[in-house]
Formats: structure tokens, C-alpha cells, sequence
């Protein structure tokens, strides 16, 4: 639940917002951190001090269902000359840390993260004789901050979230979001450390499927270049009716351009997946051919799932090839930054201390595989293999409704423990795929009909006995079951 109010009203639990009239006893009592944001929305609207403003009405600390405390929504003239429309301004307070008392986030000190690090913002363009601002975005906020709070995943610039559905609940084509640097919004010091600022963007259904064959990075810079698709500050605008390939066919040519040339810098997803071990008898239960022991599924290591965890958590990021990153990764300013890439992709760490199997969890090798997609994970796979693979990268699924993962990896990927040899593996609920670039092509061939998942029937089967692979696309229902 939440209320709308101006944010200078006396509330239960906010003092009104410290601005130069503040008395100095509410500037003493303001939670630290959401005065330094505070601060920095005032330099942008200075003539704003007590902006609309969403609140959660049980805090998240106190057992609330809103991770975000307040979104403040902020009228914005735009600049007409640089087609820039005037629009609202919704700014998120809670994914970064407003308190350090350690009530919602760990205080770890001024220099790192505050909080996760972020906070989230989005520009929605004005409507014609709209005179407050629709309170809807305030909503789609809460539920991208319950995702990060619950999965403890980050979000960069460049990543992309596939909702399905208007973002407003409406009939609209925009459906999907991108995120970016908010185009003012400059990162604060806080007294628990930084925080930066990351704006949602609404985008179709093809301009996410773009993205994900190619790079948020760079379909970004595309709507830049359309005023109506978003312009220089990508203001979401929910009547827009047309992509940019539609607006701008020769928009398309660029993506393919930057396909063939940069492939996709998509690692990894979460998805509806599983996989079974068919080199054993059903009835081999110490190591199953369903990833289950009986009812108790079988966990990744805490090491394995954060290795996975830091590479979905890193999602799109422009001009580099992400990798399976260290256990330990370095992270500055809330985000993970690759180190410059190498000739070979690598599943390495940058010291000698190797991604390696742990003793108590003994590496399989496995004659013979069976993996399951849903439909949506399937669409993905000519990407793996066109977009990742063939340019000597790996892709991994990570399951949302088991405890277990599938990575594709190439020759060119060190560190993997499928080999040539070997080219199935398995580290207890999570499998590697080593596929040699002729078989990725021979599976592109047989896969073709993926690009075009509408025009088959579920569940559909695609296998290759030489190689002892059989890949099923199945309906959802079939990944609801404990066994998945």
C-alpha cells in the first residue's frame, strides 16, 4: 500500500523535505542518506522543494511490501530546441541506503556502495492538459526494487528487463524496459557511500529482442537518435505505436551490422529450464538422471552460485565481452567492471586461483543430455549460439524455478570443466556444454525455427543422436513441477 502526498507533508514516518527554509530541527532529525539524495534533486529542481510524492505507507523495515520508501515525481520542462519534450521525473528512494543504522542495508563504509548502490529514475512524457503526474510508474518501481531486493542482483546501464506486459497496464506497445544513466542525475556522496542513478526506459517487444541479440548499449544509442522512441534523455513516451526499425527501417541494418560484427554481449538469463542425465538407468538414484535426489533437489555451492549470480547480475555491458566472472569480483561504485578483454574468453579469475570443481562436489562427465526450455528461454538459443558461441564466448541459463544452471561455452573458453573430450559436465546441479563451432552451425541449421517460436506447436523436439543431445521446448506447466 501507498499514499500520495506532497513530499513537505507531515507524515508518520518523514519529516518534511530540508530544503532552505527547513527548520533546523527537521534538518537534524532527516535520515542522512535521503537528505544527500534530496540535495541533488533540488540542484535539478530547485524551484520544486516539496515535489508529489508516492510513500510507502508500512515501511519495508517494518514489514512492509514496498522495498522503495518514497518515489518523488517532478515536473520537467524538457527543451523543445533539442526535442526534448517536457515530461515527469519519478525518482526512487530505498535501493540505496537513507538510514545506516543497518535497518534495510548493511552500512560497509563511505567509500564503497551505499546501499546497492543505485537508485532508480524514469521519464514519462507529459500528456496534453495532464496536470499531476500518473502515479502508475511509482508501482513498476516497487516491483523492479523487489526483484533487487529479493534476488539481490544489481542492475548496470545497458541491462534490459522483459516484462510482458504495457508498462501501465493499458493496451501500449511498450512492454519491455532498458536501463541507462539518468541523462542529469549526477552520482551523490553520501554519509554510507555512493549512489548513482539508473532510468528505466519503455521499450517494445522487437527493441528488446534487439538488445538481447546484440547490446542494450547500443539500441540505446539508436532511440537517442528518434525524438518519438525517446530522444537524447529517452523520455518514455506509453502512446508511441511504432518501433524504431518501423520509424527507421535502416535502423535494423545497423543492429544486424553490429551482430555480425560484435556478436551479443548477453551472458546469461534467468529461465525456465532443466536438464536431464540420459547416460544413466532411471533407476541409478545416487546421481539421478533428473538433478533431484527423491524430493530434495540438489544445490549449487555457494561459490558456483555466485559465480553464476555475478553473471546474470552483469547482464548487458557495452565494449566489453562479459565473462563467468571471479568468486570474488572487484566492484567499484556498486557495478562490476570487466577487466580488458583478452583474446580468449575466460571463466578464469585474474589470480592464480582458478574457477576449479570443489572437493565436495565431484565433477561428472556425461555421455549423453537432455535439456528443457520453456518457450520464451528456447527463442534464446539461436542467440547462444549465433550471438555468444561463434564468437568465442559462453552463455549461461540459470533456472528461476529449480536450483540449477546450464552453460554453453566454447573452444575458445578457458577455465570451463567440459573439454573436447569431455563436452558434457556436470558439477552437481549445474551443466556445461562445450559445443565446437561446426556442430553450433549444424545446430543453427536445425534450430531455425526457433527465430519463429508462433508458427510451432508445444512441446517440440529437436536431437542430434551422434552427439547424444536432445533439446525439448515444452509449455510452462511443465516447469511448475517440483521435480524442475
Amino acid at each position: 500500500m501507498a499514499e500520495l502526498r506532497p513530499s513537505g507533508a507531515p507524515g508518520p514516518t518523514a519529516p518534511p523535505a530540508p530544503g532552505p527554509a527547513a527548520p533546523p530541527a527537521f534538518a537534524s532529525l532527516f535520515p542522512p542518506g535521503l537528505h544527500a539524495i534530496y540535495g541533488e534533486c533540488r540542484r535539478l529542481y530547485p524551484d520544486q522543494p516539496n515535489p508529489l510524492q508516492v510513500t510507502a505507507i508500512v515501511k519495508y523495515w517494518l514489514g512492509g511490501p514496498d522495498p522503495l520508501d518514497y518515489v518523488s515525481m517532478y515536473r520537467n520542462v524538457g527543451s523543445p530546441s533539442a526535442n526534448i519534450p517536457e515530461h515527469w521525473h519519478y525518482i526512487s528512494f530505498g535501493l540505496s541506503d537513507l538510514y545506516g543504522d543497518n535497518r534495510v542495508h548493511e552500512f560497509t563504509g563511505t567509500d564503497g556502495p551505499s546501499g546497492f548502490g543505485f537508485e532508480l529514475t524514469f521519464r514519462l512524457k507529459r500528456e496534453t492538459g495532464e496536470s499531476a503526474p500518473p502515479t502508475w510508474p511509482a508501482e513498476l518501481m516497487q516491483g523492479l526494487a523487489r526483484y533487487v531486493f529479493q534476488s539481490e542482483n544489481t542492475f548496470c546501464s545497458g541491462d534490459h528487463v522483459s516484462w510482458h506486459s504495457p508498462l501501465d497496464n493499458s493496451e501500449s506497445r511498450i512492454q519491455h524496459m532498458l536501463l541507462t544513466e539518468d541523462p542529469q542525475m549526477q552520482p551523490v556522496q553520501t554519509p554510507f557511500g555512493v549512489v548513482t542513478f539508473l532510468q528505466i526506459v519503455g521499450v517494445c517487444t522487437e527493441e528488446l529482442h534487439a538488445a538481447q541479440q546484440w547490446n542494450g548499449q547500443g539500441i540505446l544509442e539508436l532511440l537517442r537518435t528518434v525524438p518519438i522512441a525517446g530522444g537524447p534523455w529517452l523520455i518514455t513516451d506509453m502512446r508511441r505505436g511504432e518501433t524504431i526499425f518501423e520509424i527507421d527501417p535502416h535502423l535494423q541494418e545497423r543492429v544486424d551490422k553490429g551482430i555480425e560484427t560484435d556478436g551479443s554481449n548477453l551472458s546469461g538469463v534467468s529461465a525456465k529450464c532443466a536438464w536431464d542425465d540420459l547416460s544413466r538407468p532411471p533407476e541409478d538414484d545416487e546421481d539421478s538422471r533428473s538433478i533431484c535426489i527423491g524430493t530434495q533437489h540438489r544445490r549449487l555451492s555457494g561459490k558456483d552460485t555466485e559465480q553464476i549470480r555475478e553473471t546474470l547480475r552483469r547482464g548487458l555491458e557495452i565494449n566489453s565481452k562479459p565473462v563467468l566472472p571471479p568468486i570474488n569480483p572487484q566492484r567499484q561504485n556498486g557495478l562490476t567492471h570487466d577487466r580488458a578483454p583478452s583474446r580468449k574468453d575466460s571463466l578464469e579469475s585474474d589470480s592464480s586461483t582458478a574457477i576449479i570443481p570443489h572437493e565436495l562436489i565431484r565433477t561428472r562427465q556425461l555421455e549423453s543430455v537432455h535439456l528443457k526450455f520453456n518457450q520464451e528461454s528456447g527463442a534464446l538459443i539461436p542467440l547462444c549460439l549465433r550471438g555468444r558461441l561463434l564468437h568465442g564466448r559462453h552463455f549461461t541459463y540459470k533456472s528461476i524455478t529449480g536450483d540449477m544452471a546450464i552453460t554453453f561455452v566454447s573452444t575458445g573458453v578457458e577455465g570451463a570443466f567440459a573439454t573436447e573430450e569431455h563436452p558434457y559436465a556436470a558439477h552437481g546441479p549445474w551443466l556445461q556444454i562445450l559445443l565446437t563451432e561446426e556442430f553450433v552451425e549444424k545446430m543453427l541449421e536445425d534450430l531455425e525455427d526457433l527465430t519463429s517460436p508462433e508458427e510451432f506447436k508445444l512441446p517440440k523436439e529437436y536431437s542430434w543422436p551422434e552427439k547424444k543431445l536432445k533439446v525439448s521446448i515444452l509449455p510452462d506447466v511443465v516447469f511448475d513441477s517440483p521435480l524442475h
